[in-house]
């Protein structure tokens, strides 16, 4: 089908007169440059953190005195840089594997829904990705403290678990709109009971939507700095606490190698669930075959 379309597209662009692609070349030389512009406009603050962490000096200043990795060894060495980053991995790996279990939960209910119930419980289940997360942390605040859970790591998980599921929600919940139904019927056709059908047929097809949903959540948790303010105690500073600390306290390249390793660490992430995609368009072409 794929060569198809493109043998049908390359014949009517031949078809097209030279003076018309002519005329549109610069159109898309514009739309181009206009793509550049808007990169360059995203990577600029990033392209200008990056070398001063590795600057040899006290002070963020250009030009660099000079080229170390003695704020790499500050921040990896140990103390606080150190602890702030278990901590957010122990929190955002927690987050995780909550807001996988329940966001897959969740949607499996809502596509089993129609009218206007379901819309309103898909509304209220992705509105802490609507609502300002300052509100949500307010409200985490005060559903926790009366229960005594905040200045502790199971109120933070619990609060990073409120912003996480609806990330996850999102993708299982298409993934199970574009399942083919007569996939579970034939399941149940050779014998399968439904829950054997579930494992093996509905689980499997959405499990790449489900790592993509995980990835995201724990994204929305790692980076989460306003939650953490209100919710965490003195023992649970996650390492955006932390970088929100030192930008009060005194600003050293320690802070923009701390930045690179966040980069690092996204970077790392999108790389993932880019990977997690291809997997999943792979698998959804073999079965079309």
């Amino acid at each position: 089908m794929d060569t198809m379309f493109a043998t049908t597209f390359l014949a009517r662009a031949s078809s097209v007169p030279a003076a018309r692609r002519r005329r549109a070349s610069p159109w898309r030389f514009a739309y181009w440059a206009y793509c550049a512009l808007v990169l360059v406009f995203l990577l600029a603050p990033i392209a200008a953190i990056v070398p001063l962490s590795f600057s040899s000096g006290s002070f963020l200043a250009y030009p660099l005195p000079g080229w170390s990795l003695r704020w790499y060894h500050e921040v990896l060495g140990g103390g606080r840089w150190l602890r702030a980053l278990g901590v957010s991995l122990v929190v955002g790996g927690s987050a995780t594997a909550l807001s996988v279990v329940l966001g897959t939960l969740a949607a499996l209910g809502l596509s089993q829904l129609r009218g206007a119930w379901a819309t309103l419980l898909k509304a209220m289940i992705l509105a802490p990705m609507i609502v300002p997360v300052i509100l949500v942390a307010v409200g985490a605040y005060f559903f926790l403290a009366p229960l005594s859970l905040t200045s502790t790591y199971t109120g933070l998980i619990l609060a990073h678990t409120v912003i996480a599921v609806p990330f996850v929600v999102v993708p299982v919940l298409t993934a199970l709109e574009l399942l083919d139904p007569s996939l579970a019927r034939a399941a149940a056709a050779c014998g399968a009971t439904p829950t054997v059908a579930f494992f093996r047929v509905t689980l499997r097809s959405i499990m790449p939507a489900m790592a993509s949903g995980a990835l995201f959540a724990f994204a929305a948790s790692f980076d989460d700095v306003v939650i953490a303010l209100l919710v965490a105690g003195p023992d649970q500073r996650t390492l955006p606490r932390e970088m929100f600390s030192g930008l009060r306290d005194s600003i050293t390249p320690a802070l923009t190698a701390v930045a690179t390793i966040m980069i690092a660490i996204s970077t790392g992430l999108f790389l993932a669930m880019q990977a997690v995609q291809r997997r999943a368009r792979r698998q959804a072409m073999r079965r079309e075959e």
